[in-house]
Formats: C-alpha cells, structure tokens, sequence
C-alpha cells in the first residue's frame, strides 16, 4: 500500500468531521483528519453550548471541540492542521490536494467543511474586516471592551452574538431588516430582556465607513425610507453561512446555494453524486443548522463509508 494512501480522508475539524473519524477509527480504517488552520468548526465560536446531551450545565464550545479533538487523537486518530485545496478524482482513488502542495490518496472522501460567514457585501466591509468588522463575536469581542458595538441578523447566532457582546461592549445594538426576530424564544427573551441591548427594527446596513478603522455606519429604514450615519466602533455580521464546497466544485453537484447534494442512493444515503465521495454537516444541510445533527450525519456517513469499502474497495 502507497505510504499516503489511507482508507478515508475526512475534511473538516468540526462535529461532522470529528465525529466520523471516531467512528471510522474504530472500524480499524486508515483515517486523516484535515483540520484547517483552525480547527474545531462554528462551536469554537460559542461560548457555551447548552443543547449538547450529557451537559447539565452546558460546555464551552471550544472546550467540546478540543475534547474531541483529543478523542480522535486518543484512538490513534491522525489530524493534520492544513488546508484542502481541492479533491479529484484519478483513476480508482481519490486525491486530496493541500495547500503545502502535498499530494494524499484515498479509497473514500468525506467532505465535512461546514460553512463559512456570510458577508453583507456593502461598500467598506471587505476593507475593514479585522479593523471593527467582523464575522465572530467569540473571536473579537474581547477587543470591544468599553466601545459601541451592532449586530447584523435576526437569527440565533445574531442574538448570541449581541448577548456576548454585552460582556464587553458598553452598548450593543442588534440591526435587522424585520419587525420580528427569527431567533428560538430563549434566545429573542435573553436579547430582549439585556439592557446593554437596543434592536433597531426594519434596518439595513449599506456601508462601513472608516479609515484605518471602522468609525461609523450608514444605515437605512426600509420602511420609513430613512437613511442616516451613526457612529460605530464595531461591526459583527452574524446572517448566516455560506456552504465550504468549493473544494468539490466541478466535481460533485452541487445545490444553487452551494450545499453537496446527496441521498440519491437509498443504500448511501450520506454519498455524493461520485461514488466514493460521502459528506456530512453543514455543508450538506439547509434547514437544521445543529451541532448534534452534524455529529449524527458525520456518523451516519462513517458508517456508511465503512460498509462502501467493504462492498467495492476491498
């Protein structure tokens, strides 16, 4: 067997990834997690998961996923902290390009690369990404501290982010473009309830302005039709994900919103249109968006990579 040949390649460090790499370990299958330059996922951006069963009193996101981390490791498991390029296909295996130009193979893939922050796309954000704008409150907000600080999004990362933030921020102010949160109750009462919190209802973002910072943003009232500059020392964007395909672009279909579509093989039903290539997560997933879901996708497709090597690869 070729030195860098292994049973499964698995791409993605977060509760997909990690959890599938457990499973496929344990199936004594020659496994490599490719983790990323940071590895862990979106739950390294919570503060404190409470939704995780076995958790009483809930776990810091970072901590689960440095638990788990040390789980895979703990069976013998190999991470390797790098990023994928792209993946192929080449004649009977599959071949996942690094960005150290290093060549892996594999008899089966699983893409586990979740999704990534979704941006405003408005004049100044790009610019001022990293100098006030930002795409994670858990990340960043330690540098608020004492300052005046929004929030984009109505959902339940938006809420989480503004609560965090009144941690730090003297005032927050959560920006959505609708009369109502889309956030679950215990979120929406948790924000509404802060007093470090003001909800600016039927709201836009249209710019970031500033120089070496970000100073002010101007913002418009879809429904009054006012416009106006506010003054702002952060910016967190917090309206969603983008799906992290673009490794497997070309190669498998791929949803208009750029989710891997699987399913169509009753007996696989976490496989790719390529036989071979499974995914997992939120990479995979429109609606339910869940650490716990991930988990159980990245066992499912485990399991299910587990039995197609069985069947065609041995």
């Amino acid at each position: 067997m070729e030195e860098n040949l292994y049973d499964t390649i698995i791409v993605g460090s977060g509760p997909a990834g990690l959890t599938a790499a457990i499973y496929n370990i344990r199936a004594f299958l020659k496994t490599v997690v490719i983790a990323g330059n940071v590895p862990g996922g979106q739950l390294t951006a919570t503060t404190t998961v409470e939704n995780w069963p076995g958790f009483p009193n809930g776990i810091g996101g970072i901590k689960l996923m440095m638990d788990m981390q040390q789980q895979v490791k703990n069976l013998g498991g190999e991470i390797r902290q790098e990023n994928v390029r792209v993946v192929n296909k080449s004649n009977e295996h599959f071949e996942v390009w690094l960005d150290s130009n290093k060549l892996l193979k594999a008899k089966a893939v699983l893409i586990a690369t979740g999704a990534e922050v979704k941006w405003l796309g408005i004049p100044g954000e790009k610019q001022l990404i990293g100098k006030g704008v930002s795409g994670c409150a858990t990340c960043d907000a330690m540098f608020f501290k004492g300052k005046t600080v929004a929030v984009v999004g109505g959902g339940d990362t938006a809420c989480k982010e503004a609560e965090l933030l009144t941690k730090f921020a003297n005032k927050v102010y959560l920006i959505h473009r609708r009369d109502e949160l889309r956030a679950g109750e215990a979120e929406k009462k948790r924000v509404k309830e802060n007093q470090k919190v003001e909800i600016w209802w039927n709201t836009e973002v249209k710019e970031a302005i500033g120089q070496m910072k970000l100073e002010r943003i101007r913002i418009w009232n879809n429904k009054t039709n006012e416009e106006k500059v506010v003054e702002m020392e952060g910016l967190f964007v917090a309206i969603g994900r983008i799906p992290a395909t673009g490794i497997v672009q070309g190669l498998v279909d791929l949803r208009e919103e750029g989710q891997i579509i699987t399913g169509r093989d009753e007996k696989y039903r976490s496989m790719s249109s390529v036989p071979g290539i499974f995914a997992a997560g939120d990479c995979v997933n429109r609606d339910f968006r869940q650490a716990i879901i991930a988990a159980g996708d990245g066992a499912r497709a485990a399991l299910e990579m587990e039995r197609w090597l069985k069947e065609f690869r041995s």
